[in-house]
């Protein structure tokens, strides 16, 4: 028998992100600009722009 038939679905119903999720406005040749290097790093450009807003605000 497959281990994928004996899993139980767990409900977290009190679960909450610790993201939130927000909208940005950027010119196109910005993001243009940050997703040249996200794809040199092979990681989506959201995640570079969080890292580098990271290192400038000094959030850990």
């Amino acid at each position: 028998m497959p281990a994928s038939s004996k899993a139980n679905k767990v409900t977290l119903p009190n679960l909450k992100l610790a993201n939130k999720t927000i909208s940005l406005r950027l010119p196109q040749h910005w993001l243009d600009a940050i997703k040249a290097p996200a794809n040199s790093r092979d990681v989506l450009y959201q995640s570079l722009i969080k890292i580098w807003l990271q290192e400038k605000v000094h959030v850990h």
